[in-house]
C-alpha cells in the first residue's frame, strides 16, 4: 500500500473478496531533494489510516538499500552513459515482484497484491482494461513465478470507478492527487534529481543540423533523443534533440521533423524476457516503445525488431514492450537504435 488510492482501493476489494489482508508500505526512499521533502511519511500515515479503517494488519518494509542499489544506481549510471532508462520498471522487476514477493512469502503469504492497471489470466499478463491508466508497459519484465502468485484488484476497473468506491467507503485517501514525477520522489524532476544526485554537469555546444552552434546545453545527460522542450535556444522553430556524444559533451538537434535522424524502424533489443515461452523464430507481434504510445506493428528476428512504420524520437535505453492484442509477451531494453537512410 503506497498511500495512494489506486493501493487503498486494492486493499479494499481483497476484502471484500473474503481474503485475509495485510497492508504493507515500502520504504524506497526517504531523502529530500533540495527544497523538495520526500512525500515518504504522509504516504505511509496515509497508508496505515486506510489499513485501520478497513480493519487489516499493517506493516512497514524497509528496502532503502537495496533500492540505492538496483534501481536508483542503475539509473545514474544509464544517464551517465547517454542513455534514457525506465527507474519505474526497474523497480517493478527488482523491488515490488522479486524483494517484496520473497519477503512477503516468507512473512507467510500467500500471494501478494499491488494497485496496479493490469489483469492476469493464469499465466499470462494482460493489458488494464482502463486503456488510459493500462500499466502493463512497466510490469513487462516480471517473471512468470512472479506473475502466479500476484493479484491486480483494480485490473477490471476504470479509474472514475475506483475513485468512486474510494468515496463511497470513506477512504481518506479517496480524493490523493495521483503522484507525478520519479517513481520514488514523488514530485522531482529527473534534471533536479540528477543534479541532487551528480552535481551540475559541464555545459557544452548546442548543434543544429547544419553543423552550426546555435546555443549551449547544460549537461548532455539531461536531454533524450526527440525531446523538444527545455532547450532554451532561440530562432523561432522549435528543435528537436537528434543524437547526443557524450564524449564531446555534444547535443545535436534539428528543426526539420522530417530530419532522417529523428526516425527509426530497425532496433536491436538487449536484455530481452519473456513471460511465458521464448518465441521459436521470427515474432509478429505489437509493439509498445514508450509508455502510453501506440502499439505498432513489429517483426521480431532474434534480437532485432523491425518496425513496419517508421517511429520519432526512439532512445537507447528505453523499454519496447510486445504484444499479441491485450497478452503482454515480454520485451527488450532499445540498444542499436538505426535512422532511416536519406532518400
Amino acid at each position: 500500500m503506497s498511500g495512494g488510492v489506486d493501493s487503498s482501493v486494492a486493499a479494499l476489494l481483497l476484502k471484500q473478496q473474503g481474503y485475509e489482508v495485510t497492508g504493507v508500505y515500502m520504504k524506497n526512499w526517504s531523502q529530500d531533494v533540495g527544497a523538495v521533502v520526500c512525500p515518504w511519511q504522509e504516504d505511509y500515515q496515509d497508508a496505515k489510516r486506510v489499513a485501520v479503517s478497513l480493519d487489516i494488519d499493517f506493516k512497514l518494509y524497509d528496502f532503502q538499500t537495496e533500492y540505492r542499489q538496483t534501481v536508483v544506481d542503475y539509473m545514474l549510471r544509464e544517464y551517465q552513459a547517454g542513455r534514457t532508462p525506465n527507474p519505474d520498471i526497474m523497480c517493478n522487476q527488482e523491488i515490488k515482484f522479486k524483494l517484496f514477493l520473497n519477503m512477503a512469502l516468507a512473512d507467510g503469504a500467500e500471494e501478494i497484491a499491488t494497485g496496479h492497471y493490469v489483469r492476469r489470466d493464469g499465466q499470462r499478463l494482460l493489458t488494464g482494461l482502463d486503456t488510459a491508466k493500462d500499466q502493463s508497459y512497466f510490469l513487462y519484465r516480471i517473471s512468470r513465478a512472479a506473475l502466479g502468485k500476484s493479484i491486480f484488484p483494480i485490473g477490471d476497473y476504470h479509474k472514475s470507478e475506483i475513485r468512486q468506491l474510494a468515496q463511497r467507503h470513506g477512504l481518506v485517501t479517496a480524493d490523493k492527487p495521483d503522484s507525478q514525477g520519479i517513481c520514488f520522489v514523488g514530485e522531482v524532476g529527473i534534471k533536479d534529481f540528477l543534479i541532487h544526485e551528480l552535481g551540475s554537469q559541464a555545459p557544452g555546444p548546442i548543434v543544429d543540423q547544419t553543423g552550426k552552434v546555435i546555443g549551449e546545453h547544460e549537461g548532455a545527460i539531461f536531454y533524450t533523443i526527440g525531446q523538444r522542450r527545455g532547450l532554451h535556444v532561440g530562432g523561432g522553430l522549435p528543435y528537436y534533440v537528434t543524437a547526443k556524444d557524450m564524449a564531446r559533451n555534444t547535443v545535436y538537434v534539428t528543426t526539420d521533423l522530417g530530419d532522417q535522424r529523428l526516425w527509426s524502424d530497425v532496433v536491436t533489443l538487449e536484455q530481452l524476457h519473456w513471460i511465458g515461452e521464448t518465441p521459436n523464430g521470427p515474432l509478429h507481434c505489437q509493439v509498445r516503445l514508450r509508455y502510453r504510445g501506440p502499439l505498432v506493428e513489429c517483426r521480431l528476428e532474434s534480437t532485432t525488431l523491425y518496425l513496419k512504420e517508421a517511429q520519432r524520437g526512439l532512445a537507447a535505453g528505453q523499454s519496447a514492450v510486445l504484444y499479441k492484442d491485450e497478452e503482454v509477451l515480454g520485451g527488450g531494453i532499445m540498444g542499436t537504435i538505426s535512422h532511416l537512410k536519406e532518400a
